[in-house]
């Protein structure tokens, strides 16, 4: 996926592929790949793609976004009916939502006052089923088999969907075309666990909407935008920056803060564009008020904002009646930010398992670092427990992988930290920030500040070059649990589609095992899987019949639900010591 490329909304890659022949439909995705390689160009609002030597096709973004089939222009003989201009569609970013990339202000006059339905419209019904479909086709295909064309059927039922009013089914459908585009790329940013999971949600909305009400069905229904409600006067005490770097091509930072009572605020500078972005974007003027200050320096100052308006999750609006001046702030150790990391552990784990901020504030001591598939992570002890702190973002333009490998040269060392909580057997999270490990007072953005060997305590500055040579390897991780037979059929589907469970095999160990564990209705569920899986019934003529995709989608859903709920559970046993 390019990022030079201008993002196109769902419709317009859906109408341009559905306009193919069947004979054009089935070079898609080879099409794409070609036009990967051609040279790209930017001439104002318009991208201009070499064709050949002596053909340009054009993507026309006035407002930076390809909105119209009409602005996917190509010079070739064969146009508007050529190959070239659904390639270009599929190649580029999907575009987001104006409020999920970059929100503006609504008070709560200016929302839609419009009554939704009460029970699911029978035009919501088909458009649901419509991405339900969509998505067990992705599924039963994997990602290997999601090529452009089925890619482009999510895209239109996910834009069916949003004209019907689901708009959670809407958006979650459209990430998960981002997902996959970036799989069969080779993006660094995928991560397969984030795939299935969008597919589970997908899925689960298309399969609970139908029969849903009231409150539930206005969750499943979801909203257009996040209106920003009127808020007054605000305190706030800067805690944080991280840089955002999405597969979607949309690039940023975020400054997190804090009023006296402990409620989190962010103030956020995302648009398109890639890691040069989000390394940049730490350095520019918060959008908020008439403050000069930049992302890195609210980080650890203060504002006073009056005429505050806020979004649900906590979201500053920056508009024309915002007024913001810079304040004192506060270190992590003094009132009123101390008080974050003051709530015991296990209260902020459960927190964030029923869906609320995933913020961990923590005290550590290093211990060290270990080997893992996905990369190294850094070893620590706290609240009890051993955990496992992990890079936020793989992109080697970011200090977070360097940062860790520095920082696991100090154990012993104490600190107090931010991170998200990554779900997992064990206690798990991504670390953000910390104190500086030899300088009291100072805070690090792990995303954006990069240490150096000479920041570490003398004891371990000869450890620090080792550190960056070669890593120890500690024993597996706690969550070789028997669950993980079942969870690594529900990623093997996602990665490998319903061909790579039909293969001829004896599940029945796996089984046993699960059963010997007290976990039966993981068995059950993971034979059942494999049974989806394998269905091939023949006609009387003993031809194959067709795969059931419905059944295989449901099957693969129910072991989702289950490990998605277990993993919860022994998530929070993990975080209690």
């Amino acid at each position: 996926m390019s990022p030079q490329l201008p993002p196109v909304v769902p419709a317009v890659t859906a109408e341009l592929v559905a306009a193919l022949s069947p004979r054009l439909r089935k070079r898609l995705d080879s099409g794409i790949a070609k036009l990967a390689d051609r040279p790209v160009v930017r001439d104002g609002a318009v991208v201009r793609i070499a064709v050949d030597d002596d053909t340009d096709l054009e993507l026309h973004a006035p407002d930076g976004a390809v909105r119209g089939a009409d602005a996917v222009r190509c010079g070739c003989l064969l146009a508007p009916d050529c190959l070239h201009r659904a390639a270009a569609a599929s190649l580029a970013p999907v575009a987001e939502d104006t409020d999920s990339a970059a929100p503006q202000d609504r008070s709560a006059a200016e929302e839609d006052t419009a009554q939704a339905p009460e029970t699911v419209t029978p035009e919501q019904r088909a458009a649901v089923r419509a991405v339900q479909l969509a998505t067990s086709a992705v599924l039963e295909a994997g990602t290997d088999g999601a090529g452009a064309v089925l890619q482009a059927e999510l895209l239109r039922a996910a834009h069916t969907a949003r004209l019907a009013g689901l708009h959670r089914a809407a958006a979650t459908a459209v990430s998960v075309v981002t997902a996959l585009r970036a799989a069969r790329a080779a993006d660094p940013a995928y991560h397969l666990t984030e795939l299935a999971a969008g597919l589970y949600d997908v899925l689960s909305v298309a399969h609970r909407l139908p029969s849903a009400s009231g409150g539930e069905l206005t969750a499943l229904r979801g909203t257009a935008r996040q209106p920003y409600r009127p808020d007054g006067s605000l305190r706030l005490y800067g805690l944080f920056s991280e840089p955002v770097l999405t597969a979607s091509g949309y690039a940023g930072a975020v400054t997190w803060t804090a009023d006296a009572e402990g409620r989190l605020y962010q103030v956020s500078d995302v648009a398109p564009g890639g890691a040069g972005r989000a390394v940049g974007a730490a350095d520019r003027t918060v959008r908020i008020g008439d403050t000069a200050l930049t992302h890195r320096e609210l980080a650890r100052a203060g504002l006073a904002v009056s005429g505050a308006t806020v979004s649900p999750t906590g979201r500053l609006g920056a508009g024309a009646g915002v007024r913001a001046v810079r304040a004192p702030g506060a270190g992590w150790h003094e009132e009123p930010v101390a008080r974050l990391w003051a709530e015991p552990v296990p209260d902020q784990i459960a927190r964030a398992l029923a869906g609320g901020r995933d913020l961990l504030f923590l005290d550590v001591t290093l211990t060290g670092t270990a080997a893992e598939t996905a990369g190294d992570c850094l070893l620590a002890e706290g609240a009890g427990v051993p955990l496992r702190l992990t890079a936020a973002h793989d992109d080697p333009a970011l200090p977070h992988r360097d940062n860790l490998r520095l920082l696991s040269a100090a154990p012993g060392t104490r600190l107090r930290v931010v991170a998200r909580l990554t779900p997992a057997p064990h206690p798990r999270a991504q670390l953000l920030a910390a104190e500086h490990p030899t300088r009291a007072d100072t805070r690090l953005d792990i995303g954006l500040d990069r240490l150096q060997g000479a920041d570490l305590p003398t004891t371990t500055a000869a450890a620090a070059a080792a550190a960056t040579g070669s890593v120890p390897v500690s024993a597996s991780p706690s969550d070789e649990a028997p669950i993980h037979l079942l969870r690594r059929r529900v990623h093997q589907a996602v990665s490998g589609g319903r061909p790579v469970l039909a293969l001829p095999g004896d599940t029945r160990a796996d089984a046993r095992q699960l059963r010997r564990s007290g976990l039966t209705t993981a068995a059950e569920l993971l034979t059942d899987l494999h049974s989806a899986a394998a269905d091939r019934a023949h006609d009387v003529f003993g031809r194959l019949r067709p795969t059931d995709p419905d059944r295989f989608a449901r099957a693969w859903l129910a072991a989702a639900h289950y490990t998605r709920e277990l993993d919860r559970t022994l998530c929070l046993a993990a975080w209690t010591p």
